[in-house]
C-alpha cells in the first residue's frame, strides 16, 4: 500500500502491445512480394504458380494437422503462408509440383506441428523442408536459367545450368546481373535488390533487427576476402551468389529459432557466417546457407543460456556460495 492506495500485483508480461503474430506475418508476406514479382519476371509464370501451390499445401497441412491434434486452428496467423513462400523461394522454378508439396508436408507436419506448432519448432520449417528436398530429389540441383519465357509453365525441361557458385569463370554473369537476378538459382534468391527492398521494409516496420543480417553477411565478407587474398570481385560474387542474402534477411531472423539478446544474435550470425564459408570453401557442396542456419538453430538454446542477462538483483554464484557456507 502506497499513500493509502492498494497496488495490484500480477504476473508477467507487464508490457502490452497491439502487435500480433498475424500482423508480423503479414509484414513478412509484403516484404517477400518484391522477390516474388522479380522471380515471376525472371523465370516466368511457373515461379508464381509454384509459390501459390506451396502456400496452399502448407495451409492445407496445417489445417489438417490442427484438426487431427484437436487444437485451435492457426491458419489465420498466416505463418503457414510465410513457410510456403519461403520454401518455394528456396527451390528451382522447374521442379515438379508434387516435390514441393512433399517438402511442404515435411516442413509443416514434422518440423512445425509435431513439435507443438508456431513458436515451438526448434529449427526453421522452410529450411528443414528444403534440406529434406535436397537430400531426396536430384531435381533440386537442376537450376532454371533466365530466358525460358514469361509464359513458361514447364518443369525441369526448361533451360538449366550451373549457379554462379558452381560455374566456371567463363560462365559467370556480371555483378549487375547478379544484383538484378539474371542468373541461375532458386526462384527467390536471385534478385538481390528485391530481397534487400523487402529486408528494408521489415527493418522500417521493426519486424526484424538488421543486426543478424549485417553480421552474417559481414562475417562471410571478411572470411571470403581473406580466402580470396584481398580480391574484392571474388568476395562480391560470394556475397551475391546462392541464398546468402535471402537466408540472412528472411530465415536467420526467425523469432523462434534465433536468439533474443543482442550478444546472442551476434554469436548466432557469426556462427552462420563461419559455417557457410567452411562449407563453401572446404565442403563438397557449393552452397552452405541452409545447413549453417539450421545448425545454428540447434545451438540457439545454448546461446540463449550463455547470453541472456540475469534478472536485476540476482546474486552472483560466488557471493551466493560464500553466504551459504558462512
Amino acid at each position: 500500500m502506497i499513500n493509502g492506495k492498494m497496488l495490484n500485483v500480477s504476473i508477467s508480461p507487464h508490457l502490452r502491445t497491439t502487435v500480433t503474430t498475424r500482423r508480423i506475418m503479414l509484414d513478412v508476406i509484403i516484404a517477400l512480394c518484391p522477390a516474388l514479382i522479380a522471380s515471376t519476371v525472371i523465370f516466368g509464370l511457373r515461379a508464381l504458380l509454384l509459390t501459390l501451390v506451396s502456400v496452399a499445401a502448407c495451409v492445407f497441412f496445417e489445417y489438417i494437422m490442427r484438426k487431427i491434434l484437436k487444437k485451435n486452428n492457426t491458419i489465420g496467423d498466416l505463418s503457414a503462408v510465410v513457410t510456403g513462400m519461403l520454401l518455394a523461394f528456396n527451390c528451382p522454378s522447374g521442379i515438379p509440383f508434387w516435390m514441393i508439396i512433399a517438402g511442404d508436408a515435411f516442413a509443416i507436419i514434422i518440423v512445425k506441428q509435431c513439435f507443438g506448432g508456431i513458436g515451438q519448432n526448434f529449427v526453421n520449417p522452410a529450411i528443414a523442408g528444403r534440406i529434406f528436398m535436397l537430400l531426396s530429389f536430384g531435381q533440386m540441383s537442376k537450376w532454371t536459367q533466365p530466358g525460358a519465357g514469361f509464359m513458361n509453365l514447364g518443369g525441369v525441361e526448361a533451360l538449366t545450368g550451373a549457379t554462379p557458385l558452381a560455374a566456371s569463370a567463363e560462365e559467370l554473369p556480371t555483378l549487375t546481373d547478379m544484383l538484378i537476378g539474371m542468373r541461375g538459382g532458386c526462384l527467390g534468391e536471385t534478385c538481390i535488390l528485391a530481397i534487400l527492398a523487402g529486408g528494408l521494409y521489415l527493418v522500417i516496420r521493426k519486424v526484424i533487427s538488421p543486426l543478424i543480417p549485417c553480421v552474417y553477411i559481414g562475417s562471410v565478407a571478411v572470411v571470403m576476402l581473406i580466402a580470396g587474398k584481398g580480391d574484392f570481385t571474388y568476395t562480391a560474387y560470394q556475397l551475391l551468389s546462392g541464398g546468402l542474402v535471402l537466408g540472412a534477411v528472411f530465415m536467420a531472423t526467425d523469432y523462434t529459432t534465433s536468439p533474443i539478446s543482442k550478444k546472442g544474435k551476434v554469436i548466432f550470425a557469426i556462427g552462420c557466417g563461419l559455417i557457410t564459408c567452411l562449407i563453401r570453401l572446404a565442403g563438397s557442396l557449393p552452397e552452405g546457407v541452409s545447413y549453417s542456419i539450421i545448425l545454428m538453430n540447434i545451438f540457439t538454446p545454448l546461446i540463449e543460456r550463455l547470453t541472456t542477462p540475469k534478472p536485476f538483483g540476482t546474486p552472483k554464484k560466488e557471493k551466493k556460495a560464500k553466504e551459504e557456507t558462512a
